[in-house]
């Protein structure tokens, strides 16, 4: 079996160079699912980017998220005809849309997606993060039928959080990808 086309899914305002996802993709030649407007993420535009990118990919995906690209996952995986084509999905700090901040910044993205998703996935997230309480966390991960993984007091998992290469989010990842 071929190995899946690893799509990177950033969240709302992207991802510099010094956060993990970036650093994964020049290390390891993953993809980056632009957008058009990474300041006023509209949820129907960056859903139909995730289309676009899972179609045009020669084979199966894996889907690694980080925060809004979390909620873009769920949203894309509960109108999509093409889901099956994900193997995996690595949701890290999952942006909980309940948050004032979020709610009123993006009010395109609630409701949540709360479905179960129709593939293997594992839900990433810290004892501390300002966009998301363990709690939230943790009920999103169930909702979507994830496995749960707390890193601890680790903030939002993002360039401030010094995780660097991040080689235990890269683990569960390989982890994820075995048949």
């Amino acid at each position: 079996m071929m190995n899946p086309r690893v799509l990177v899914l950033p969240g709302w305002k992207g991802s510099g160079p010094g956060h993990w996802p970036m650093r994964w993709v020049a290390a390891h030649g993953y993809s980056v699912v632009e957008q058009h407007d990474w300041q006023r993420p509209l949820r129907g535009d960056w859903l139909m980017r995730l289309e676009e990118a899972v179609i045009d990919a020669p084979s199966e995906v894996a889907l690694v998220a980080h925060s809004l690209g979390c909620q873009q996952v769920a949203a894309w995986a509960a109108y999509s005809r093409n889901s099956a084509r994900v193997r995996a999905a690595l949701l890290v700090a999952p942006a909980d849309m309940q948050t004032p901040v979020l709610s009123q910044a993006l009010p395109s993205w609630s409701p949540e997606a709360r479905q179960r998703l129709p593939f293997k996935t594992v839900v990433v997230g810290s004892e501390n993060d300002p966009y998301c309480s363990l709690a939230s966390a943790q009920a999103l991960a169930m909702s979507w039928g994830a496995q749960w993984v707390n890193l601890g007091p680790a903030g939002h998992l993002n360039a401030e959080s010094k995780l660097g290469d991040w080689p235990q989010g890269l683990a569960l990842l390989t982890e994820l990808l075995k048949d």
